[in-house]
C-alpha cells in the first residue's frame, strides 16, 4: 500500500510538472522563469509519471513490483543526493532542502517497500 501511495503521489506531480510547469515549480522553491528549470522539470514530470504508472501496473505481479520499486527507491535516492549536493548553493534554498526530504523519504519507503517484497 506505501508503495501504491508513493506512486499515486509521484504520478500527481508528475502531471502537474508536465502540464501546469510553472506553479509547479514555485511550489516546490524553483525560479520558474527559468527555461532551463522548465524544460528539466517537464523532463522530470515525464519521468515521474512513467515510474508511478509502471508501479500500478505491476501492483499485482510481486516480482515485477519489486522490480519496479526498486528502481523507483534508486531514481529517488539520486533525487535526495543530486539536490543535497545543490543545497551547497545558497541560491539552491528551499528547493534543495524539498528535494533532499521528499527525495530521502520517498527511497525511505521504497527501501522499507523492498524487504517487505523479497
Amino acid at each position: 500500500a506505501a508503495v501504491l501511495g508513493v506512486a499515486a503521489g509521484r504520478t500527481a506531480i508528475g502531471i502537474g510538472a508536465l502540464l501546469a510547469t510553472r506553479p509547479a515549480l514555485k511550489v516546490l522553491g524553483f525560479d520558474a522563469s527559468d527555461t532551463s528549470a522548465r524544460s528539466l522539470a517537464r523532463i522530470a514530470g515525464g519521468r515521474d509519471i512513467a515510474l508511478g504508472l509502471l508501479t500500478f501496473a505491476a501492483r499485482d505481479d510481486r516480482v515485477a513490483l519489486r522490480e519496479v520499486t526498486a528502481v523507483a527507491t534508486a531514481v529517488d535516492l539520486g533525487d535526495a543526493l543530486v539536490f543535497g549536493i545543490a543545497g551547497r548553493d545558497p541560491a539552491a534554498g528551499r528547493a534543495a532542502v524539498q528535494g533532499i526530504l521528499s527525495g530521502g523519504a520517498a527511497a525511505a519507503i521504497g527501501a522499507w517497500a523492498l524487504r517487505r517484497l523479497a
